[in-house]
């Protein structure tokens, strides 16, 4: 059975998303993570972009190059000779570094955006293969927006970057323009025409505008491609891109129509998606396949009937199989230290410092005080707050409010600052509204509230619930969360962890660390959006 590689693009192509913010920390975190559910390439960012994207990538490499991680680290660079050597400096301490460099090939980018000519496009990415080999043995060539180029074009100029030595070539539908009857054709007729493509990883790269970039990559699969690149949750620009879980949740069900296999983890796809979506602040759709809340649901009676008699007749793939075992832990008020974590190891959490697990442990306690029942659910969520916890500036000690028809909303906070605890009150037009303005005059920050999302972790009345928040302070904008069985608690918590985050210089400037953000290339080459 032939295996697919899966390169994950999440950490640079899924951070383009409109309002995603990642600090180094939680890059790292999820990095981490991705290399547990066994991904074949992270693509860790675009190291040219910031000092910030430089800094992630650097990061990523070393931390798993130190953990012993099986995963190759790849930083994306335009086709010019700054961005490679940008980095190649970036990766140095990568067990398995890729340099990922690409440039526009269909006539509209080649006029309009570079300004050049098809002959010149041809002879740049030949000399970006050759002066990235000098510094890696894995380097990755992509056409962008091949979905629109001439495939003549493109067989030429990859033709010429493999003689050049690249070792992975990348035919991405850029703009989600192509159906998966032509993506997959191109496909065939690449592989068919350029022989050498057979001596190296094809790849596929779908965008999501026309809801086919799943269907297209599976295509590309089927035509012949041995990589697939693709984000958790399906992020990334404008609509996004093909969905990580999807594309191995179709392979791994359907091998009797597909033949191949990957090396992904399946049973850590729903924690991997779950903290990305925590990190990001982007709230995965109950309707989303393989991870939504909806995906194992069943609520038609007929349905029901069915599962209960077998749940082969409605489900084609079990919860189990993604990590969604949300029963309930036999865990509660009483159980000791000891029960807790190997519960967590049973969740695949491994070995934590003991600093770590008292908090956890004190926080199941407090959770287990207030709930009838503890679910694998919020212990995960409780173990993901904890991974992304940053220093407390300011610490939420107690929260208080009035509301109610035809009542003025009134809240009063208590917060510790350094040891000290300080009492503010305020009105505003709602519950959260007035804790917002008191938490804003004890702390003496006023953000901009961009995004305020709320959501159930698990079921039932006394479930979790989870708020994320976009926010904005002059030019710095932070996602933050917090998390309760008082969903007034939990929004007061998410603001002072955007609070503490901004107050820890963890937020991202405005702007961002996209590729078109880079300063222009010094041979006028413009930043443009990537593959």
């Amino acid at each position: 059975m032939a295996r697919i590689k899966i390169f994950d693009t999440t950490l640079r192509d899924g951070e383009q998303s409109p309002g995603v913010t990642l600090n180094l920390r939680e890059k790292r975190e999820i990095a981490r993570q991705l290399a547990r559910l066994g991904v074949d390439v992270i693509e860790a960012g675009f190291p040219v972009a910031s000092p910030g994207d430089f800094e992630s990538v650097s990061e990523i490499a070393r931390v798993t190059a130190e953990e012993n991680a099986d995963v190759v680290v790849a930083g994306l660079a335009r086709a010019h000779q700054g961005d490679i050597e940008r980095a190649a400096a970036a990766l140095e301490t990568a067990a398995a570094p890729r340099i990922h460099t690409f440039i526009a090939t269909s006539p509209i980018h080649i006029e309009k955006k570079l300004q050049s000519t098809p002959d010149a496009v041809l002879q740049r990415a030949v000399d970006a293969v050759t002066f990235a080999k000098t510094f890696v043995d894995d380097v990755e060539f992509s056409a962008e927006d091949a979905g629109r180029s001439d495939p003549a074009f493109l067989e030429a100029i990859f033709a010429a970057t493999v003689e050049a030595g690249a070792t992975t070539i990348n035919v991405p539908d850029t703009v989600g323009y192509m159906t998966p009857w032509e993506y997959g054709a191109l496909i065939e007729r690449l592989l068919e025409a350029v022989p050498a493509l057979r001596n190296v990883d094809l790849s596929t790269h779908c965008h999501d505008d026309l809801g086919m970039a799943v269907a297209n990559s599976l295509a590309g699969v089927r035509a012949g491609a041995t990589q697939v690149e693709c984000t958790l949750n399906g992020i990334g620009e404008r609509a996004g891109n093909a969905s990580l879980e999807e594309i191995v949740m179709a392979l791994e069900t359907r091998k009797d129509v597909w033949g191949h296999a990957t090396g992904v983890a399946t049973r850590e796809l729903y924690r991997t998606s779950r903290m990305v979506s925590m990190m990001t602040g982007m709230v995965v759709p109950p309707n989303k396949a393989v991870v939504g809340d909806n995906a194992f649901a069943h609520e038609s009676g007929i349905h029901q009937d069915g599962v209960i008699k077998a749940v082969e007749t409605y489900e084609i793939m079990s919860a189990e199989t993604v990590g969604r075992d949300a029963g309930v832990l036999v865990m509660g008020k009483h159980s000791g230290r000891r029960a807790f974590r190997a519960t967590l190891q049973d969740l695949g959490y491994g070995e934590l410092e003991d600093d770590d697990l008292d908090r956890l442990f004190a926080q199941f306690k407090d959770l287990a005080d207030r709930k009838a029942s503890v679910t694998s659910e919020d212990i995960r969520a409780l173990v993901d707050a904890e991974t992304t916890r940053v220093p407390e500036t300011y610490a939420l000690k107690r929260v208080q409010f009035q509301s109610g028809t035809g009542v003025t909303p009134v809240a009063t906070v208590e917060v510790e600052v350094d040891g000290v605890a300080h009492e503010e009150a305020a009105v505003g037009d709602g519950p959260v509204d007035a804790i917002y303005h008191a938490i804003e005059r004890l702390t003496g920050r006023t953000l901009r509230l961009e995004s305020y999302e709320i959501r159930s972790v698990g079921h039932g009345k006394d479930a979790l619930g989870e708020v994320t928040v976009r926010a904005r302070q002059d030019d710095h904008v932070v996602h933050a969360r917090g998390l309760s069985t008082d969903v007034v608690e939990a929004s007061a918590k998410a603001y002072l962890e955007a609070m503490n985050k901004l107050a820890a210089g963890l937020g991202r400037p405005v702007g961002g660390t996209r590729p078109e953000d880079a300063a222009p290339a010094p041979d006028g080459a413009t930043g443009a959006p990537t593959p």
